[in-house]
């Protein structure tokens, strides 16, 4: 009972240390349509967001590591497949991360470049931010959707946290993939008001399941074993 408290706690913190790296992560010179130009001149905020990135990674398989011992009663493959699911995410985000020091190189032949070389580097700069894009909002918020899919399932049958709180994570995480295959057939762009319409539900979510683990915890009361 005292572990499973303590487990909700610091599961809590995770998520909200989590949206804060995120939310620090991001990066508009890299975002922006002049990318090739800006992201040499904001460097260290190229950088800075690079390590708030790196920093998803820990948060994003500790969360699911201090959740593990508890869904694991449930489910194990499931548990196991939660898991697995946020170990994918956390290698898409280190794709990103390795991708952004290579806009300030780029950024800085494109500065330093003749006319010539223009092209190349244009072409082969959307390459890239397309590359970072899809990474970033497709390979991660997949992973990551399919990952909750998992654990809002485990905790709705549980009934670990309220069955509204676990429904409403089922709903913001669906609607989260469904932006991410609009972005992969490019039917919709990246942070435009399409993608926050359809991402908003789940970032308040996260927001009420954080707060609502640190007061509230887990009912553990009214956990269901079950086995595979």
């Amino acid at each position: 009972m005292k572990s499973n408290r303590k487990a909700a706690i610091f599961a809590g913190i995770l998520i909200i240390i989590g949206m804060v790296a995120g939310m620090l992560s991001i990066v508009p010179s890299v975002e922006g349509t002049d990318y090739l130009i800006e992201a040499f001149a904001n460097q260290n905020q190229v950088l800075s967001g690079a390590f708030f990135q790196f920093m998803l990674v820990p948060i994003y398989i500790g969360f699911a590591l201090v959740l593990y011992p508890i869904l694991r009663k449930f489910s194990k493959s499931l548990a196991i497949g939660f898991v697995g699911f946020r170990i994918i995410a956390s290698v898409f985000q280190i794709v990103g991360v390795i991708a952004l020091p290579i806009f300030i190189l780029l950024s800085q032949e494109f500065i330093e470049s003749t006319t010539t070389d223009l092209l190349y580097l244009q072409f082969f700069g959307d390459a890239l931010k397309l590359g970072r894009d899809l990474t970033n909002h497709v390979g991660v918020m997949l992973a990551t959707g399919l990952g909750n899919i998992l654990l809002f399932y485990m905790l709705y049958k549980t009934k670990l946290i309220p069955r509204w709180l676990s429904s409403w994570g089922l709903i913001g995480n669906t609607l989260a993939m469904l932006a991410s295959f609009l972005i992969l057939f490019r039917l919709i762009d990246v942070i435009t008001p399409h993608f926050i319409v359809l991402t908003i539900p789940l970032v308040l979510q996260e927001i009420v399941l954080a707060i609502w683990l640190i007061v509230k915890g887990f009912n553990s009361s009214e956990i269901a074993y079950s086995t595979d």
